[in-house]
């Protein structure tokens, strides 16, 4: 069975959607104790990282994610759950979960560090024609032998991206897969039990049902359950 997390910061119903359309079996729920005997949990989330991180605490989920990953089960992040996993985000200069080590940057920020340093001290780089957020599809390059979420879907498939800040993790090794906008984006990373998409599997067609359905195959084969 797979466990939802609902934390009041994301959009789950197209999450809820795209399992259901798998058939695949799942439990939505706000309070930690609910999703305990659960295989595997989605972490998705939409919005500001500060914001969430409160909700995390409200709720208890902060601390029960934490025991979870040292469990060794298995953690699926989407969007802002790919980037507060990590130890620290710019988005409201806030503490994360630190399941991850690295941090959580700007895209204006990235950009201007990687520009000319000439060109930066007499203006603010932006790429042209790039505009923040990042809106729309793009397509993915794989990294480090990729990601067994990413099985049978071709390098340099289309997936649908909605964000302002970027993943900087600490080991580049994790990083799975990328996108270009203006700088190196880190679409997908993982490391043990944990992995994350920066885009949104469940919004992303084909391609993003066969991550999900790759993540729950299990279940939706007849294997094991809560």
């Amino acid at each position: 069975m797979t466990g939802i997390v609902d934390y009041n910061a994301g959009n789950i119903r197209s999450v809820e959607r795209a399992l259901e359309y798998l058939n695949a079996p799942y439990i939505l729920s706000k309070k930690p104790s609910d999703l305990e005997n659960c295989s595997r949990l989605i972490f998705p989330g939409v919005g500001e990282a500060a914001y969430a991180m409160q909700q995390l605490k409200l709720t208890g989920f902060d601390i029960f994610l934490k025991d979870w990953v040292k469990e060794g089960k298995a953690l699926l992040g989407i969007c802002l759950g790919s980037q507060i996993i990590f130890e620290h985000s710019e988005e409201g200069d806030v503490d994360c979960l630190g399941l991850l080590k690295g941090t959580i940057r700007h895209f204006r920020n990235v950009w201007d560090e990687e520009a000319d340093e000439a060109v930066k001290a007499a203006a603010p780089m932006q790429p042209i024609g790039l505009k923040i957020p990042e809106m729309g599809w793009n397509d993915l390059s794989y990294d480090n032998g990729s990601s067994y979420l990413l099985n049978g879907i071709p390098e340099h498939s289309d997936f649908y991206f909605v964000h302002s800040y970027i993943i900087q993790p600490e080991d580049e090794k994790i990083i799975k897969a990328h996108v270009n906008y203006g700088c190196k984006v880190p679409a997908c990373v993982e490391k043990d039990n944990i992995t994350a998409f920066q885009f949104h599997p469940e919004k992303s067609g084909k391609s993003g049902l066969q991550i999900l359905k790759n993540y729950v195959k299990a279940d939706i084969t007849g294997g094991e359950k809560c």
